[in-house]
């Protein structure tokens, strides 16, 4: 199973687009965002996403309300602990508001810091995709995991 990764879009509803049209293209079978839509209108972008989503709620998303209501549910506050695969995966914006050590989780999700990285822990993956507004470096990414390898690689889009 691959899914999507992707976090801090900020309201750029271009890379927004571009990111949807990847996953597609890559054939995701889930995506999950770690926060920072910004604004409820972005949600229109995914809407086109031609699989499943989920995402929870980051420290620039002050309309929460209307987020939740343009996602039908899909964003919630985090940190999410979800299983997809036989494999269980915690959500977050940002990973200050968990330990990730204690964490019980084979992937770990997180946004926030606009860096991405992939880090292999033993027995748990830990990913940021970056910034896929490209507002902060100039430099939009998302990161698609295989859940069965769990191995992670990050795209610019």
């Amino acid at each position: 199973m691959k899914i999507g990764l992707f976090s801090d879009t900020h309201d750029n509803l271009p890379n927004i687009e571009k990111a949807v049209k990847f996953f597609n293209r890559k054939k995701v079978d889930f995506v999950l965002h770690a926060g920072d839509f910004v604004a409820p209108f972005t949600i229109i972008k995914l809407i086109k996403l031609k699989c499943k989503w989920i995402g929870v709620f980051g420290n620039n998303d002050g309309e929460k309300v209307g987020l939740a209501k343009m996602s039908k549910g899909r964003i919630r506050q985090g940190p999410l602990r979800i299983k997809l695969n036989k494999k269980r995966i915690t959500l977050v914006h940002s990973l200050n508001t968990i330990d990730p050590d204690k964490e019980k989780a084979d992937l770990i999700v997180y946004g926030h810091t606009h860096c991405f990285e992939v880090i292999k822990k033993p027995a748990k993956l830990m990913v940021n995709p970056g910034e896929a507004s490209g507002w902060l470096y100039g430099k939009a990414t998302v990161a698609i995991v295989d859940l069965d390898s769990l191995k992670a690689l990050i795209f610019k889009i």
